[in-house]
């Protein structure tokens, strides 16, 4: 399906006449406290430019929805000039609500573009029944999403992604590709034309579903396609929640280590020479005193 239905942006300097809902005391609170994660995580690693036209990708679910609301507020806050523009791909999934999400941007008064895309026919016609859809479902997505960022002028791409997100993805690596990675606060597209930026990069899922109920977002089921629960992220996410009741603030610890890499403990070449490390009576860094001081602070 290529027909797209497309609003017309507003201004930065429209922004002002959004509908202005004054928050209860516990909202306030927990808006406060999202926001401090969010401008740290901004700041930590230069996700908002002056100047940026912000994508933020709208899915329906709680976490787009949390990150939108979190940078409406902060772009009538910020010292920088920054437009946002809500863009949503409409898949074609059977029982889609398609008004859900046009009323509500319409209503907040916030600038927005649909996209219309049927990619569910696609991946239902390749991919066989019973087997997991989400990885040609994704790059389907992705795909689309960075040619409308390129079409309306984006600088940047915003995703929901959470702190959960974030450590399940560093263990589904470590357990099914062998690789030690995971989804960083900002990255730049293959081709090298975008770059993605993930906000929410430090806030705990639980925290965003806490603020979506005080917030009264209209939440569009995720599960659409059909559920599948054998997936190996459902697994990863009961796993790390047995952990963290095993062992309370496992996961803390588990997110505090991805800010705090030591090369020359792992075993990648490509980072580290370990061909050519010697003797030396002068530190040069490679030793683990470092890691001995920080555990004394």
């Amino acid at each position: 399906m290529t027909d797209r239905v497309e609003c017309r942006p507003m201004s930065h300097s429209a922004s002002p006449s959004r509908p202005y809902l004054k928050l209860d005391e516990p909202t306030e609170q927990m808006q406060t406290r999202l926001l401090r994660l969010v401008g740290k995580t901004i700041g930590d690693y230069g996700l908002i430019h002056d100047g940026d036209k912000i994508m933020v990708c709208l899915s329906g679910g709680k976490d787009s929805y949390a990150l939108l609301d979190l940078l409406l507020t902060l772009q009538q806050r910020a010292p920088i000039h920054f437009d946002l523009i809500a863009v949503n791909l409409d898949q074609k999934q059977p029982g889609f609500p398609s008004h859900v999400l046009p009323d509500y941007l319409t209503k907040m008064g916030v600038p927005f573009h649909i996209e219309e895309r049927d990619t569910y026919s696609i991946v239902k016609r390749l991919i066989p029944e019973g087997q997991t859809t989400c990885s040609l479902c994704s790059r389907l997505r992705r795909g689309h999403l960075y040619r409308v960022a390129t079409e309306l002028g984006a600088t940047k791409i915003a995703l929901g992604h959470h702190r959960d997100d974030i450590i399940e993805t560093l263990f589904l690596n470590l357990f099914y590709t062998g690789k030690l990675k995971t989804m960083p606060p900002k990255l730049r597209s293959k081709d090298g034309r975008h770059i993605v930026i993930r906000p929410l990069a430090a806030i705990r899922e639980n925290d965003l579903a806490h603020y979506a109920a005080l917030r009264a977002f209209p939440i569009i089921p995720c599960d659409l396609c059909g559920s599948q629960e054998d997936l190996k992220r459902k697994q990863m996410k009961e796993f790390l929640r047995e952990w963290e009741q095993r062992s309370p603030g496992c996961t803390d610890s588990m997110f505090a280590a991805l800010s705090n890499v030591a090369p020359p403990f792992l075993l990648d070449q490509r980072l580290f020479d370990f061909v050519g490390l010697c003797a030396s009576d002068q530190t040069e860094g490679h030793e683990d005193v470092w890691l001995d001081q920080e555990n004394n602070t």
